[in-house]
């Protein structure tokens, strides 16, 4: 069910030296390809239109300046010195910082959220709860933030802003980064002919790039860190070689009173041309966001040893060139190609190609995951989420999203047919996802690293400021195509908060609408109902983590039999990146053990994978039957969260993939011997092929008759087969409600859910055995 970790994190030993160097160089290809395209198109974008070249050079040496401090302070001090470190277990990202959030000040979104999660080990906070760890005003920001639920949803928004952003980052990165290279071709011909190449051309590798998604990119990996590798030692030479041969003391524009003088000549046009300049930390975000995949010393090195030197000079190169070349034949010609010496321009941008394809890979499985974080979190609706690689974990396609972006991403080339406005669309998006970050850092050193408020006001003064400044500047570009993430965010804002909303209120509708166990006990205990258990094993799926789902009831309503042994499942995730197989389940039992009731709730992190296959039914059966087997549930204390009021007690139960020690099951269609059986080994006369079902015990278990003979009513009862029963609801505002209320539910929730995912895919259940129980939620 669960895919192995290959994140050298996982290892309890630390790594080796040549562990880390391996994962350093295998970032280049992941994280760093869309960073290392940067200088591709920041000087023509930043030249565009707001300021010009002169021969003072005033302009070109302050545009490098402020490029190499912008480079210094931001992926360099903040993530990789600072953000870095808060990682939610390895894991990093915008979700990571929420999930830190929500596990420190109980704020979580999740509404069937319990208090046996808090037990499970990647839960664990660094600091503990005691209110003593603390600081005074740490603790009233907890308190604050716990007991006004305006700002747990204002945090959501947050985070949910800093997400959408990422997805139109989806949709102009690759845009931006492919059409850089391809103009490269507008040296070798006339600009009337160029025009008339470039988009096609783009367009062509668009289409090519998003139609090979759905192989996975672990076939075509291996090559990810040569091709970035090639074009950084690219970049680096050729900014070397313009620096010695045109220009040696352009070192000099490195200190910060070239930005001085810049800002005093050009005024409102270098403010303005600040949206340009902050292109070279487009990509900056990825360091963070793929912190799962690699450690943070790896990421650490390959950016201060390889990608900052290696763009450090290629920025200087450029601006070596152009400080010693000011009649230039056009503007379009400010660009990074026409410092690139001719006699090697071709196989440059063969190169610079590869690294756009790369770097815009990067960003589409980027996507494809954080969506799928999303679901996860209930903050999307289910999608069709493809495992392409059954080895690499992470590796996913998304159908509907690929081919949204790839529609968008073609739309954005069509549309503005030039870098300019692609540029200040990207620019952004990408400084809106920065303070995002910068605004939840700021909340986690104050409720997670347990550090006092002014270093978070510190941090938040800082670099907030320093990336307000970027963000007025790209702002102020809304006409010239700024308005496409703010548009594409809204979008995608208004779909997650609806499909968040309509998801509580309905889990809050079954939660006041949920059975009491006196209910089932007196449909069981009264012979006038006609009750009838039928052979077999009954699960309904709900998402109820304590008392019986008003679904059952409806069924039982409705058509009076259900089967000889029922479990309530539940599959939901939790506020942490991963759950262990060993943590997976709880199980339970619901109302007297002769009954043959079970609650059982599998627990998920927002990163791990849901594999699509018959070993969920399994883990499903054999987590119960270790549960019998080891029949603790009178053992422990009761589940504290129980919201019923009842006598429900879960134990923790390992997936039987990863729990060599505990219940094993075995099917076959035919006779096989020589295995040690403890349950019965029971013979259903069948018109169908015979299938017999076997629990295999460990040898040192001793288990009483009373569980044994549940044991052989469990095993005879999956031989029955398996029938699922899923609620197939229909929600509805109610009377009264405001008009915004009836729009989200009636009209928005009601769409999304109409044209989502059932959850049926979420547990590989056959459709032959599936039974939908239609309900009306009035919300």
């Amino acid at each position: 069910m669960d895919l192995e970790r290959l994140s050298p994190r996982n290892q309890v030993k630390k790594e080796s030296w040549w562990t880390v160097l391996t994962l350093a160089y295998q970032s280049l290809g992941v994280v760093y390809g869309d960073l290392a395209t940067s200088p591709l198109y920041v000087y023509k974008s930043t030249f565009a239109e707001d300021i010009q070249h002169s021969e003072t050079n005033e302009e070109i040496f302050g545009v490098l300046s402020l490029i190499f401090w912008t480079l210094t302070l931001i992926p360099l001090v903040k993530y990789v010195f600072i953000v870095l470190r808060a990682d939610d277990n390895g894991e990093g990202g915008t979700f990571a910082l929420y999930s830190l959030l929500c596990r420190h000040a109980r704020i979580s979104s999740l509404p069937n959220f319990q208090l046996a999660d808090e037990d499970l080990s990647e839960y664990k906070k660094t600091s503990g709860d005691n209110p003593r760890n603390l600081k005074a005003k740490g603790w009233n920001l907890k308190n604050t933030l716990e007991k006004h639920k305006f700002l747990q949803n204002m945090l959501l928004v947050l985070a949910l802003i800093g997400t959408c952003m990422v997805i139109g980052d989806g949709v102009l990165t690759p845009a931006i980064s492919v059409f850089s290279a391809v103009s490269g071709l507008e040296l070798s011909m006339s600009k009337q002919q160029h025009q008339y190449v470039e988009v096609p051309v783009v367009c062509a590798i668009l289409i090519l790039l998003f139609s090979l998604q759905h192989y996975g990119t672990h076939r075509l990996g291996f090559l990810f860190a040569p091709i970035v590798l090639a074009w950084l030692l690219c970049i680096s030479t050729i900014g070397v070689y313009n620096i010695f041969h045109w220009n040696p003391h352009v070192y000099k524009a490195l200190s910060p009173y070239y930005i001085y003088k810049f800002l005093k000549k050009t005024g409102t046009r270098g403010w303005m041309s600040l949206g340009g300049i902050l292109l070279c930390i487009t990509g900056s975000e990825a360091m963070f966001a793929d912190l799962g995949h690699f450690t943070q010393l790896s990421i650490q090195i390959a950016f201060t040893f390889a990608v900052y030197p290696s763009l450090i000079l290629a920025y200087m190169g450029q601006a070596a060139y152009l400080s010693r070349h000011h009649v230039l034949e056009s503007d379009y010609r400010i660009g990074f190609y026409v410092s690139v010496p001719e006699k090697i321009r071709w196989p440059v941008l063969g190169i610079a190609i590869l690294a756009a394809v790369v770097g815009s890979q990067a960003i589409i499985t980027g996507t494809f995951s954080i969506i799928k974080q999303c679901t996860s979190l209930g903050c999307f609706p289910k999608v069709k989420i493809v495992h392409t690689s059954s080895k690499m974990h992470g590796q996913i396609y998304i159908p509907e999203i690929n081919w949204t972006l790839m529609l968008l991403c073609l739309a954005v080339t069509v549309g503005f047919r030039d870098t300019k406005h692609i540029s200040n669309a990207s620019g952004l998006a990408v400084i809106t996802v920065m303070l995002v970050t910068t605004c939840l850092m700021s909340l986690v050193i104050v409720l997670c690293w347990r550090k006092s408020s002014l270093y978070a006001l510190a941090f938040i003064f800082f670099f907030g400021t320093i990336e307000a400044l970027y963000f007025s500047a790209s702002l102020i570009k809304f006409l010239e195509g700024a308005w496409v993430p703010l548009a594409l965010s809204f979008i995608f804002l208004l779909i997650m908060y609806v499909w968040h909303y309509g998801t509580v209120m309905r889990y809050e509708f079954d939660v006041q609408n949920k059975v009491s166990i006196n209910w089932l006990l007196t449909l069981f205990g009264s012979s006038n109902l006609g009750i009838v258990r039928v052979r077999g094993i009954g699960v309904i799926n709900t998402e109820l983590v304590s008392g019986i789902p008003a679904i059952f009831s409806h069924f039982i309503t409705n058509l009076p039999a259900f089967h000889q042994v029922v479990v309530f499942l539940c599959v939901k995730s939790v506020p942490v990146p991963h759950v262990k197989p060993e943590e997976r389940f709880l199980v339970g039992r619901v109302g007297p053990k002769e009954y043959r009731l079970y609650r059982c709730i599998a627990r998920y992190g927002y990163r791990d994978v849901h594999k699509d296959d018959v070993e969920f039914e399994q883990d499903l059966i054999c987590s119960i039957a270790e549960f019998i087997r080891s029949d603790k549930a009178f053992d422990e204390s009761p589940d504290q969260e129980n919201e019923s009021g009842t006598n429900e007690r879960l134990t923790v139960v390992a997936a039987s993939s990863s729990n060599l020690e505990g219940v094993q099951i075995y099917e076959d269609d035919a006779e096989q011997s020589e295995v040690i059986v403890v349950a019965a080994e029971a013979q259903v006369p069948s018109p169908r092929v015979k299938k017999r079902v076997r629990f295999v015990l460990p040898e040192s278990a001793r288990i009483d008759r009373s569980a044994e003979e549940e044991l052989m009513e469990l095993t005879e009862a999956r031989e029955a087969g398996m029938a699922f029963i899923m609620g197939h609801s229909y929600v509805r505002a109610k009377s009264g409600s405001s008009v915004m209320k009836k729009m989200a539910i009636n009209f928005g929730y009601d769409f999304l859910r109409r044209n989502s995912r059932g959850p049926c895919y979420g547990l590989s259940t056959p459709h032959a055995s599936t039974l939908e129980v239609g309900m009306v939620y009035i919300v």
